[in-house]
């Protein structure tokens, strides 16, 4: 689940799209929002709390290599349904997670 902050001009699928191509290697193609979730984290060392707001999109590949993914991931992978829920950590993305193979899942019925 790709997260990332908005470069200076670029609109919230821009930054998506962005973020999904450095992290993952993968070009991706836009389909719909999923949702919205919003937290507060600490940076400790600094005594600040900062509000975020994560905009989630379902995403279709179009092209990429995920060995091109960013260093900073040890590796990227795709998961089954099942295994990305079991893996997810924080409650709110597991939600997303949901949401989105809701969507797929209408996508299909509908095809």
């Amino acid at each position: 689940m790709a997260k990332g902050t908005p470069d200076a001009g670029e609109t919230m699928e821009e930054t998506a799209l962005r973020e999904v191509r450095e992290e993952t290697g993968l070009e991706v193609e836009m389909q719909e929002p999923i949702s919205s979730i919003t937290y507060w984290f600490a940076d400790r060392e600094n005594a600040v709390r900062y509000h975020k707001t994560v905009h989630f999109y379902l995403m279709a590949p179009v092209g990429g290599d995920v060995s091109l993914h960013d260093p900073e991931f040890d590796v990227v992978r795709w998961f089954s349904m099942d295994e990305a829920l079991n893996i997810l950590i924080y409650p709110n993305e597991t939600t997303v997670m949901r949401q989105a193979n809701e969507l797929i899942s209408q996508r299909i019925g509908n095809a």
